[in-house]
């Protein structure tokens, strides 16, 4: 692959105008993968979509799956595009993984590199997770690998299915300036920041409004640590991938693997307009996970 061959080629979904659209299939230029299916991520992709209400049109998404030569390859591509295998940021998958430990594992990964960012002393027992979508439960999955035996998810929706994973109590209220760790997993850190103790610690998983403001004198009074987790943060060389392939690992050998396919949706792409429709409303798939199914 030379500088003047594309990383990704085709993306099937495109915004413009606060409206989802779908494209039809293009060839697979040689060389690269076919995109099969896309994993949705409604927060980033929902500030996106409203972005080209009043600003330019955009590919959307940037979590595609393609199956390479031992199994699932994942990596940073639009919706449905065709990538090459080097692609930067592509993640592959142990051979034999199933495609919902694949999808699971992509967002365990991004809190499992997020939470070596606390402090040594930091302690992850009675955590509170905000959010209840794809990126909370990644982050109740890699808690409770990190050792955490009761996490609350502080989340308005009853029933959620991330209340199944493993030692995890949803909950509707928290009592404001009580917990030790707190990570916002729905990009609205202000919300979460009530719920800090004093000496406590706030973590942001979810990726925030650039317009995004923390009380700075709280902050300041209260003697909290406050973490940013992004997954593409400071990290050792080959971190990413070897995080990836040991939360994939452990889902495998640690859950069963009929509640983690519960957590997934798998919808024909060309139903993806009304998915994003869906996101704000009661009617949105209730599966944390939604995966596109991209047709030839």
């Amino acid at each position: 692959m030379t500088d003047s061959t594309p990383s990704y080629d085709g993306a099937r979904v495109w915004f413009a105008a606060g409206t989802a659209h779908v494209r039809l299939a293009g060839e697979v230029p040689e060389g690269m993968l076919a995109g099969r299916l896309s994993v949705l991520s409604p927060g980033t992709e929902r500030r996106q979509l409203a972005a080209t209400v009043s600003g330019p049109a955009r590919d959307a998404g940037y979590m595609s799956l393609g199956e390479g030569s031992e199994g699932w390859v994942l990596a940073p591509a639009p919706h449905g595009a065709a990538f090459a295998p080097s692609l930067t940021g592509g993640l592959a998958a142990p051979s034999g993984t199933s495609l919902p430990v694949a999808a699971v594992g992509r967002f365990q990964l991004m809190a499992a590199l997020g939470l070596t960012h606390l402090p040594a002393a930091t302690g992850v027992q009675d955590a509170v997770v905000v959010g209840s979508g794809p990126v909370a439960l990644g982050c109740v999955l890699a808690l409770r690998r990190h050792g955490a035996e009761r996490t609350r998810v502080l989340t308005a929706r009853q029933h959620a299915p991330i209340g199944r994973a493993p030692g995890v109590t949803c909950v509707s209220e928290v009592e404001p300036s009580s917990v030790t760790l707190v990570i916002d997993a729905t990009g609205r850190p202000d919300k979460a920041a009530g719920l800090v103790a004093a000496g406590g610690a706030l973590g942001i998983l979810g990726t925030p409004d650039e317009n995004s403001t923390l009380p700075a004198l709280a902050t300041h009074r209260g003697g909290w640590t406050i973490i940013g987790m992004h997954e593409l943060g400071p990290a050792p060389d080959g971190a990413y991938q070897h995080t990836y392939t040991d939360a994939v690992s452990w889902l495998t050998e640690h859950l069963d693997p009929q509640l983690v396919a519960s957590w997934c949706r798998r919808v024909p792409g060309h139903l993806a307009p009304r998915i994003f429709e869906l996101l704000d409303q009661p009617g949105r798939p209730a599966e944390p996970v939604v995966l596109f199914e991209w047709a030839a």
